[in-house]
Parts: structure tokens; sequence; C-alpha cells
């Protein structure tokens, strides 16, 4: 598949934006482990964390759920972030070689710059190019109130 050039990201990111309400969006980022018989003498290579045989495939879909990048053949050993850091597709970024839109405000009128990103989950690395969930749990401000707010929350009152 051809990498997309500067205006189909752009095309890309204007359908996130409209079907989706996530501007700057250039697609969705995952792997899937593909299940296969092991290979003859390829000892733990695709053995994987499932505890089956695989080769992974990672992919990039646009707002419309079509491919638009796809990596197949990556070990079953290698975790999503790797199989991303290793492909042709994430080295471009470090390498300045992926023709990305630039950073600009949300609107015309908006302010900072912000980048153009991939959405994927905690197996993506945590790059300018790559948003991914918070994956911890925060209490903000005093923990100790929210707790007992929570337990009055079911009580009611007389």
């Amino acid at each position: 598949m051809p990498t997309p050039d500067l205006a189909a990201w752009k095309k890309i990111a204007l359908d996130f934006e409209y079907l989706w309400k996530f501007p700057h969006c250039l697609g969705a980022i995952d792997g899937k482990h593909v299940l296969l018989q092991a290979p003859a003498n390829s000892g733990s290579l695709y053995f994987n964390y499932k505890k089956t045989f695989s080769l992974v495939l990672m992919a990039v879909v646009d707002a419309q759920y079509n491919f638009v990048v796809v990596d197949i053949g990556a070990y079953g050993r290698q975790s999503g972030g790797n199989v991303f850091a290793n492909s042709l597709f994430g080295k471009k970024p470090k390498n300045l070689q992926l023709p990305l839109p630039a950073e600009e405000p949300l609107t015309a009128t908006s302010e900072p710059q912000l980048p153009y990103v991939f959405v994927g989950d905690e197996a993506f690395p945590l790059v300018l190019i790559v948003m991914r969930p918070y994956t911890g749990s925060v209490v903000i401000g005093n923990p100790e109130r929210h707790e007992r707010k929570a337990s009055h929350c079911g009580s009611k009152q007389q």
C-alpha cells in the first residue's frame, strides 16, 4: 500500500473531525495477532503472550474503517509498541520522511499550535504523533474527601 501523501492525511483528519468530532486525528492504529502453526526451527520468535504462535498485523484505519497503512509479518512475541517502532511506518516520523500535516490551531482563531495524531491503545509508545489513553487512576484533591462522599452517595437522607 502506498503511504498517504499530505493531501490524503488532511482529508483523513477532516473526516475524523466531521464523523467523530475528533480534530487533528490521522487514524486509529492497532495490532492484531494472526494465529499460525509454529514455523520449523523458529524457537520462540512467534510465541506470544497468549501462549499461541502468531504473526502481528499492525494497521492504521481512517474514519470510515478503511485500511490506510498496514505492516504484516512481525513476530508474535513483539508488543504492539515494538512492532510500531520497528516498522517502516513507525520509523518514518523519526526520520522526518512521513508527510504529516504541520502543527496548527484547531480553528482559525484558536491557539496553541497542536500536532496531528494517531489514536492507539496503551501498547503504543507515548510519542508526539500517538495519542493514547491515560492508564493510571487520578483523584484530584483530597482522597479521603472522595471516599467519604462516595460512601454517602448511596444512602438516603431522612
